[in-house]
């Protein structure tokens, strides 16, 4: 079995060496660009660590397979980017504002194909079944980034077409990268298929904890500014459970109106033209959410969906030590201590 530090160091190799065609450098620089400005590797990290617990060393049938499932994914940041107008990623400017809209857009699209080239290195006699487990998942991103973007134009979004939004465009990825590693790694198909509903559960888990932190979170650890989301009326997890929850609560007479529905409504429409209205509306988004114990709430989700994960971790029958790996990652993912 490989070790928690072989796929560290793997990872660091794997990324630290990744190259691309140099020629046109207006189309191949960015990519350089965008995977060296780094993120968590979560995603990759999975995969190495699923097949960990089948063999005893890492190889190119692995290691390029989980270099595609994050270069994949920096290709979906780099379009995010151009759609959501964003100016900073991991707190450099994006390759839109780097370079231009255009750039991104191709530089974008030729990741997009880098990452088939590296899932291609895969074993040949499952090669088939990793690319129809990829494509699928890659277009289920996709369908997911569209419902996020068709949220914008809605006041409110029922909390189950939310979680499958989430689970479109976040789980499903985090989900097939600890599917795939194991399906390479040879694991029967019962494993792999908890394996991947292990990844699922984790990734609703990370994307409500994500909301929280965008409201909740130290900015200094969380990377970005505190607030965004409440700024542009994103529909959250938070939001969505706030919009839901405090009429109901001023119904009840549980709070006042000053923490209803309307309230929260009037906030939401509150003018952002310079900092101090940015900061303003934070504050009474984030007063209205305390009292109606929105935070606590995301964060009884946020326990529920990990302990879920583990359920479906311990149903793989991997035995103790295998668990416990499968378990550190996913606190470390949560950014849970125990």
């Amino acid at each position: 079995m490989i070790s928690e530090s072989q796929i560290e160091e793997s990872l660091k190799e794997l990324f630290g060496t990744m190259d691309f065609k140099s020629e046109p450098a207006g189309l191949y620089d960015p990519l350089g660009y965008m995977i060296g400005i780094g993120g968590k590797r979560i995603r990759p990290r999975l995969c190495l660590l699923t097949y960990s617990l089948f063999k005893d060393s890492l190889g190119e049938e692995i290691l390029q397979p989980a270099a595609a499932i994050e270069v994949f994914h920096t290709f979906t940041l780099i379009h995010d980017d151009i759609m959501d107008k964003a100016e900073m990623r991991r707190g450099m400017p994006t390759v839109a504002c780097r370079w231009d809209g255009n750039t991104a857009i191709l530089s974008g699209d030729v990741m997009c194909i880098d990452s088939y080239r590296r899932l291609a290195k895969a074993p040949a006699d499952i090669l088939p079944d990793i690319l129809g487990l990829f494509t699928d998942t890659a277009a289920q991103v996709c369908e997911g980034q569209q419902y996020d973007m068709d949220f914008e134009s809605e006041k409110e979004v029922p909390m189950d077409l939310y979680m499958k939004m989430i689970g479109l465009k976040t789980a499903v990825l985090i989900a097939c990268s600890a599917r795939m590693g194991a399906m390479i790694a040879g694991a029967d198909e019962r494993t792999c298929s908890y394996l991947y509903k292990f990844g699922y559960d984790l990734g609703l888990a990370f994307q409500i904890a994500d909301d929280y932190l965008d409201t909740f979170g130290d900015q200094s650890v969380f990377g970005k500014m505190i607030g965004g989301d409440i700024i542009n009326n994103k529909k959250t997890w938070l939001l969505i459970r706030a919009l839901e929850k405090s009429g109901e609560m001023e119904k009840s007479g549980a709070v006042g109106p000053e923490y209803g529905k309307q309230a929260l409504l009037r906030a939401m429409r509150m003018p952002v033209t310079n900092d101090a209205e940015k900061a303003a509306k934070i504050q009474k988004v984030k007063d209205i959410y305390e009292a109606i114990g929105v935070d606590e709430d995301a964060k009884y989700e946020i326990i529920r969906f990990h302990a879920n994960a583990m359920e479906n971790a311990g149903m793989t029958g991997l035995g103790k030590v295998r668990y416990e790996m499968l378990h550190r990652y996913a606190d470390r993912l949560l950014g849970r201590n125990k």
